[in-house]
C-alpha cells in the first residue's frame, strides 16, 4: 500500500513527511497534538528531517544511525575513556630504545602485560582509536547537516502570521484586547520592539519580530571547528604530517634525523650538576643536573644524499644552544633537549696478540665496538671477524644473543689463520672487558686454542671511551596550525550560541483580541521580561510572571 509523502496542513501548506509544526502556520500536525495545551516543542522549529524518513533504506539507516545525538554522547564517551586508559601507563612511543614486549609486564607486572596485549600502549596510533575519532567525525558532520539544512529553509521563509494554536502554545504568551485600530496597535508595539534591537515584519495587524537569529548556528560552527580539529589530528597519522623521533647524538658527531634530509650536529654538550650547599639534605651527595645545553648545528643535504657510496654534502641552516624547553625550530622542524647519558662507554680498544708458545706479540690493532673492521692482519695471522655482540647474553636455549645496540658487554668471534692452525683457521671469542672474560668463561669457549694465543689489551693505554651523548627529540607537526583554527572555530561558536540567545515574537489581531506568542532557545525569564517591557511602552502593564504559558488569559 502506498503511502502518501506529504502531509497538508489546514491552511492547504504541504508538508514534508515528518514535519510536526506546520512550515506556513506552525499548527501542530501529530495527531493527538491539536488538542493539547502544552507548551510546543520548538526544537528545529518542528521541521522535517531525513533521519525521520519513513521506511528507510540501508543509506537512511547509516545516516540514522550517525545523525543520533545519542550515539555521538556514546562515542565521545568511549574515545574518552579510551584516552585516559592511555594515560595510565607510558606511550611506546615516549621511549628511545626499548622493547616494549617486555619492557610493560617488567616494569608493571601482569597489569602492564595485558596493557601492551591490548594494544593500550600504542593507543593514540593504533587503529581502533583513529576510526573512533572518523566516527565522531562523521556523527558531528551527519548530524549538523541533518539539522541546520532543514532549519536553515524554516528560518529563511518564516511567515508573519501564525495560527492561534500556534501562538497560544508558546512559553510566553499574552492575550488581549485591542481599541481602535489594530494596525496603528501593532505598530506601536512594533517601535517599541525594535528600541529593543528587533528587527519587525508588519503585514497589517500581524507581527513577527526576531534577533540574534545568527545565534542558532553557533552549535553547527562549533561542529564545524570540532570536525576541523580532529581532521587535522587525522592528518598527524599521514606520513610527511607529523613526526615525534628521537636521535642520540655524541658529542662532536653529526647523525641524519630519521625520515628527513636534515642532519644535526652536537658540537659540545655542557653539564653543570648541583653542588652540596643547593642541594636539600636528603639529596646531599648525588648527582643532579642543574643545566644540560647541546650547542647543536642544523644541516641540509644539498648533494649526494642517497648515494652510500658518497658523503652526503652538507649545509648549515640553523644554530642554536637547545636547552630544556628552547628547542632548536627550523621550517616547522624542532629539535628538544630530552636526556643525556654522561656514563662512561667503550668506544674502541686497541688490543694485542700474544703467541705464549714463541713468546712473541703482535699488534696492537684498533677495534672498534661499533663499526669494527672485518679483517686485521697481525704478522704472520690475521682475524678475521665473523659475529658481533654488543650487549652479550645466552637466551633460553643456551644460545648467543644480543640484549641491546649499546656496547654493555661486547664480545667478537674471529677467526684465527696462521702457522700451526687448521687451514680454514680456528673461531676465537674474545671480550674486551675483563669481567666479561671472567663472566662468560672466554678461555673455556676457546679451549686449546686459549692455552696459546691471547687477545689482549695492554693495561688502560689501549682503552678508548666514547663522548657524552645527548638525547634530542625531533618533531614535526604540520597539523598543529589546523588544530588551532578548529579549536578557534569551535569556541567561536560555543560563543555565539551561549551568549546570544535567539528571540522571536509572533503577534495577530482578530476582531479586536490580541494574540501573542514568543518563545526562545534560552533564558526564557528574559524573554518574558523584555514582552512586558514593549507591552509596558504602549501602556498595557503586565507582570512578566503573568506571561507564563496558561498564566494571562486578561
Amino acid at each position: 500500500m502506498l503511502e502518501f509523502e506529504n502531509t497538508k496542513c489546514q491552511c492547504g501548506h504541504q508538508n514534508p513527511v515528518g514535519t510536526v509544526l506546520c512550515e506556513s502556520c506552525g499548527y501542530p500536525l501529530e495527531i493527538g497534538e491539536q488538542d493539547n495545551d502544552e507548551p510546543l516543542e520548538m526544537r528545529y522549529d518542528g521541521i522535517a528531517r531525513r533521519s525521520q524518513k519513513s521506511n528507510p533504506n540501508v543509506l537512511d539507516r547509516v545516516w540514522n544511525f550517525f545523525s543520533s545525538v545519542k550515539v555521538a554522547v556514546r562515542l565521545i564517551i568511549i574515545t574518552l575513556l579510551a584516552a585516559m586508559i592511555g594515560t595510565i601507563f607510558t606511550q611506546e612511543n615516549a621511549f628511545i630504545s626499548f622493547d616494549p614486549s617486555t619492557y610493560y609486564e617488567d616494569r608493571y607486572g601482569w597489569i602492564g602485560k595485558w596493557y601492551y596485549k591490548l594494544g593500550f600502549s600504542n593507543t593514540y596510533e593504533s587503529w581502533w582509536f583513529i576510526l573512533l575519532l572518523v566516527m565522531i567525525g562523521t556523527s558531528l558532520v551527519i548530524c549538523s547537516l541533518d539539522r541546520v539544512l532543514p532549519l536553515y529553509r524554516a528560518l529563511k521563509k518564516q511567515q508573519i502570521r501564525k495560527h492561534n494554536t500556534f501562538l497560544t502554545r508558546q512559553k510566553t504568551v499574552y492575550t488581549g484586547t485591542v481599541e481602535g485600530s489594530e494596525e496603528t496597535w501593532t505598530s506601536s508595539l512594533g517601535e517599541q520592539l525594535k528600541r529593543k534591537h528587533y528587527r519587525v515584519h508588519q503585514d497589517g495587524n500581524a507581527l513577527l519580530a526576531e534577533k540574534y537569529r545568527f545565534s542558532r548556528w553557533g552549535p553547527y560552527i562549533n561542529h564545524i571547528g570540532l570536525i576541523v580539529f580532529l581532521l587535522a589530528v587525522l592528518l598527524r597519522s599521514l606520513p610527511g604530517w607529523a613526526m615525534d623521533n628521537y636521535v642520540t647524538v655524541p658529542e662532536g658527531s653529526t647523525v641524519q634525523i630519521p625520515e628527513t634530509k636534515y642532519y644535526i650536529k652536537n658540537e659540545k654538550f655542557t653539564i653543570v650538576y648541583y653542588t652540596d650547599a643547593e642541594l636539600p639534605k636528603e639529596l646531599k651527595g648525588t648527582a643532579r643536573a642543574k643545566l644540560y645545553e647541546t650547542r647543536a648545528v642544523l644541516y641540509t643535504c644539498s648533494a649526494d644524499c642517497d648515494d652510500p657510496s658518497k658523503q652526503p654534502q652538507l649545509t648549515e641552516v640553523n644554530k642554536h644552544n637547545i636547552v630544556v624547553n628552547d628547542p632548536l625550530s627550523y621550517k616547522g622542524l624542532k629539535a628538544y633537549q630530552f636526556g643525556f647519558d654522561d656514563t662512561p662507554k667503550l668506544a674502541a680498544v686497541n688490543p694485542v696478540l700474544i703467541d705464549h708458545k714463541t713468546g712473541k706479540t703482535y699488534g696492537p690493532f684498533h677495534l672498534e665496538m661499533k663499526d669494527p673492521t672485518l679483517t686485521y692482519n697481525l704478522g704472520p695471522y690475521s682475524l678475521e671477524l665473523k659475529q658481533t655482540y654488543m650487549d652479550f647474553a645466552l637466551d633460553a636455549e643456551g644460545k648467543p644473543t644480543t640484549k641491546s645496540r649499546e656496547p654493555n658487554a661486547p664480545a667478537f668471534v674471529f677467526v684465527l689463520k696462521g702457522p700451526d692452525l687448521a687451514a680454514g683457521g680456528e673461531p676465537y671469542m674474545y671480550f674486551p672487558k675483563q669481567n666479561d672474560k671472567v663472566r662468560f668463561s672466554q678461555d673455556m669457549i676457546n679451549g686449546d686454542l686459549a692455552k696459546r694465543f691471547e687477545i689482549k689489551v695492554p693495561a688502560m693505554t689501549g682503552v678508548e671511551f666514547a663522548p657524552v651523548e645527548t638525547s634530542l627529540n625531533i618533531r614535526t607537526d604540520r597539523a598543529m596550525p589546523y588544530i588551532w583554527i578548529g579549536a578557534g572555530i569551535s569556541m567561536f561558536g560555543l560563543l555565539i550560541g551561549s551568549y546570544w540567545h535567539h528571540r522571536r515574537i509572533w503577534l495577530r489581531i482578530d476582531g479586536g483580541q490580541v494574540t501573542l506568542g514568543a518563545h526562545t532557545n534560552k533564558n526564557n525569564y528574559g524573554m518574558r521580561a523584555e514582552v512586558a517591557s514593549a507591552l509596558r511602552g504602549i501602556g498595557v502593564v503586565v507582570e512578566p510572571k503573568s506571561l507564563d504559558n496558561g498564566r494571562n488569559k486578561s
